[in-house]
């Protein structure tokens, strides 16, 4: 089977972030030497603070401070001991008010990160299921997924998707106990909220759900006691609820806080709950605050605090609905997103900001999709009226110089973020220098022209690509129906500077997945064979392997001539509706990466390209003098032995028979591939192969003394492409694993392909993708290759192989 090297997902964000980084958006200094909450000093300039998550303003409120001084003088400034054994004196008291807020038990925790780490593996038991929205809070993914060990079953669903949801519920239900939902109450970046009474409704439903919330961005600024936005809607806790509340933030103190009212549940998770029991409990300070802050929640003062950052809020939503700016969730949360789409946007709609004097933050892969990258600005009762009215001019003024400076429009947002379009015409910069000419089929460009930039490697000459278009039209699957898109940039001399081709195919979403993902949905398409499948636009095909963009990067225009390439990916996506753009098969340049990051891709790591570059030896016999001395012994002791078993056959026009043979032999190949797990292709492919002069039918028959049925039979096919005498191209390989292991079949079907390439004068070899251990012990150079995608949501790009 293939091995791929997949993607870690910390290397992913330190690129996302140290990008980032370099634009002055992150990773930032606070200058100030006193703090009041309504400004904050960086880079020498004050600024007006509208990224805090304190909202009602507790953090700064005398009381909390005055609680918090008077404790470090009585206690200290810690109590250096293990909540197990002893509490500081304070934590019964906070305890007692916490829980007089929710009416329920509590637990207090140092933080919401170590909470969830301490609380979920308590209250999932090993018989139960989880199944995580994919926008709930990284503290409560990654603490769930520490069950992958105990073997507990842990799903995922796009964001919101109840109906992902209740199918999910479907599958698990006859082999779990309990099925544990967990979500955030409000989410941290749109602001957009749970939709609890639908969820409600699933519980009573399906007895089996339960529900785990984390509502921390939800807490004090709503609901009773300002217990938050979950329990706002709920009214009271039943036993199949988890809700998580925070005691810093909007509250103003430290910690956070777990509330269960079921008894049995409580009391396992108070006796041990991992880093609850060997973590350092929160500092005397931080207690005395937090309790200072639960008067506070307790006493009717709250519903006023609450009062006033509402009319800010409802100011901030009604300035709002009277500009152009788009407001991804309206609400009456605190929190406010407005989209930018690409990172290069975002970086600059938010320095702009920053030097216009107004501190915001920007919402950042992997807390969401890179494409919906966006501002999120936060209201809190710091800000006052003037700078609220003022913020949002500085918006209306700035948004669209930040689109234009990055070769955007309002629209081009919109869509990206499934917002109605403008009815204005969208302002957008002219590019003179360059011009792009598109075709649907290789007939409509020119043969010289295009073999000269494109045609040298794989089966994408101009020849292979009507070849491609006529197998894939009319046929009755829907993943064998491909449209083709040609694209050429050309400059105002009409020299082309980019060249590419698309298709819109249907994938399947796991198609670089690791293969114990493909093997499960595997299970489900056996019943379900479209099951997490979409249409996406892709740079090349899913036949095609190579190097599938020209680009002279020695022209002036060469970054402008990408950027109409990529608006048109992107007009070509919005009109067939795919869920995913791919541009594909590049090696390692980090110029190109970083342009295609800020333009809202992420890199994801390729199988690696296996190639032998120079097939200058004047005989095969020479073969064996350019390997290395290890891959010679591997040639004289598993290949040069086994050739005799074989009769080598290249077929040109097999006939209905052979090609029914070879059609069986592919799909054993096909459906052990999993680490490339892409649809079988169909059989008219190899129909049409077999009447086309540039595929030939590499064959091996294994001699009938080495097989039971005394007769030759056919184990193994290569399946190549001859490319203008430049390049031959075993393009796919068919094989019986009977007889594999025992005679080598697969080393000898790429030692008879380096033999019949060399017979035919090919000046290189191009074997594709995966098996690159196997390929480069006879001879083939491996060229690490990449992929940069853009996705929908979050939910794909993971299953991709983007993220974990």
């Amino acid at each position: 089977m293939a091995k791929i090297k997949h993607n870690n997902f910390l290397d992913t964000v330190d690129e996302v972030f140290s990008e980032a980084k370099h634009h002055g958006i992150i990773h930032l200094y606070a200058e100030d030497n006193v703090f009041t909450g309504r400004k904050i000093r960086v880079m020498q300039k004050d600024l007006y603070h509208f990224g805090t998550t304190g909202y009602l303003g507790l953090e700064q409120d005398r009381r909390l401070k005055e609680a918090a001084i008077e404790a470090i003088f009585k206690y200290g400034t810690q109590f250096p001991l293990s909540k197990s054994y002893i509490s500081n004196p304070l934590y019964r008291h906070l305890e007692e008010k916490i829980a007089l807020m929710y009416n329920a038990p509590v637990i207090i925790t140092k933080n919401s990160t170590l909470g969830h780490m301490g609380v979920i593996p308590g209250v999932v038991e090993d018989k139960d299921a989880i199944v995580l929205d994919h926008q709930v809070h990284w503290s409560v993914q990654s603490a769930a997924k520490m069950l992958k060990t105990r073997s507990v079953p842990i799903e995922m669903v796009r964001h919101n998707h109840l109906d992902m949801l209740e199918d999910k519920i479907k599958k698990l239900s006859s082999r779990c106990k309990k099925i544990w939902y967990m979500a955030d109450g409000v989410y941290s970046m749109y602001g957009d909220v749970a939709p609890m009474n639908e969820l409600m409704q699933l519980c009573n439903k399906y007895p089996q759900l339960y529900l785990y919330l984390d509502d921390v961005h939800g807490m004090s600024w709503i609901g009773k006691h300002g217990t938050g936005y979950v329990l706002s809607k709920l009214k009271e806790l039943p036993e199949n609820v988890l809700l998580f509340g925070t005691l810093s933030k909007t509250f103003g103190a430290s910690g956070a806080v777990a509330v269960c009212t079921n008894r049995k549940r409580y009391h396992k998770v108070k006796n041990f709950g991992g880093p609850l029991t060997f973590s350092a409990q929160l500092e005397p300070a931080s207690v005395a605050a937090a309790i200072a802050a639960a008067d506070i929640h307790l006493s009717p003062e709250i519903y006023e605090l609450q009062a006033d950052l509402s009319e800010r809020i409802r100011l901030f939503n009604t300035l709002l609905t009277e500009t152009e700016l788009p407001l991804v969730e309206q609400n009456n949360s605190p929190v406010f997103y407005i989209g930018t789409g690409m990172p290069i946007t975002g970086y600059n709609f938010v320095n702009r900001l920053m030097k216009e004097g107004y501190f915001v933050n920007l919402g950042l892969f992997p807390a969401v999709p890179v494409k919906n990258t966006g501002v999120r600005i936060t209201i809190s009762r710091h800000n006052q009226e003037e700078e609220i009215k003022s913020l949002v001019e500085a918006m209306v003024y700035h948004y669209p110089k930040a689109l234009a400076d990055t070769y955007t429009t309002p629209d081009k947002v919109r869509v990206a973020f499934q917002l109605p379009v403008l009815d204005t015409v969208p302002k957008k910069k002219i590019l003179t220098e360059v011009h792009i000419e598109y075709e649907r089929s290789i007939q409509g460009i020119d043969k010289e022209v295009w073999n000269r930039l494109m045609g040298k490697e794989g089966v994408f000459d101009w020849e292979g690509l009507l070849f491609l278009e006529n197998v894939f039209t009319d046929n009755n699957r829907p993943e064998n129906n491909w449209t083709f898109h040609y694209l050429m940039v050309k400059d105002q001399e009409n020299h082309p500077i980019l060249a590419t081709f698309f298709t819109i195919a249907l994938w399947k979403e796991d198609m670089l997945a690791p293969t114990s993902v493909s093997t499960q949905l595997e299970e489900i398409r056996k019943n379900d064979p479209y099951h997490l499948t979409s249409q996406v636009l892709s740079m090349g095909s899913p036949f095609t392997e190579g190097q599938h963009l020209y680009l002279d990067r020695s022209h002036p225009h060469w970054q402008l001539a990408l950027t109409q390439l990529l608006d048109k990916m992107d007009e070509l996506g919005l009109q067939s509706d795919t869920n995913m753009l791919v541009l594909r098969d590049f090696e390692k340049d980090e110029e190109l990466s970083q342009l295609f990051h800020q333009q809202g891709f992420i890199k994801i790591m390729m199988p690696d390209s296996c190639k032998i570059l120079d097939l200058s030896w004047n005989s095969i016999s020479e073969y064996p003098a350019s390997l290395s001395a290890r891959s010679r012994r591997h040639f004289r002791k598993d290949i040069q032995p086994y050739e005799d078993r074989f009769k080598v056959v290249c077929l040109h026009q097999p006939d209905q028979d052979h090609l029914d043979q070879f059609y069986e032999l592919y799909k054993n190949v096909n459906s052990h591939n999993l680490a490339l797990n892409m649809f079988t292709l169909p059989k008219k492919l190899f129909t049409q192969m077999a009447l086309h002069p540039h595929w030939e039918f590499l064959t091996l028959y294994l001699k009938a003394e080495f097989n039971d049925t005394n007769e030759e039979i056919p184990v193994g096919v290569m399946f190549c492409y001859k490319n203008m005498e430049v390049s031959y191209t075993p393009a796919f390989i068919g094989m019986d694993y009977q007889y594999t292991n025992e005679h080598q079949v697969y080393r000898q079907l790429l030692y008879q392909t380096i033999k019949r390439a060399t017979e035919l004068g090919f000046k290189s070899l191009d074997f594709g993708m995966t098996a690159s251990f196997e390929k480069k012990k006879v001879g083939a150079v491996i060229i690490p290759k990449m992929a940069y995608i853009q996705a929908k949501d979050n939910y794909s790009m993971e299953l991709m192989g983007a993220i974990e």
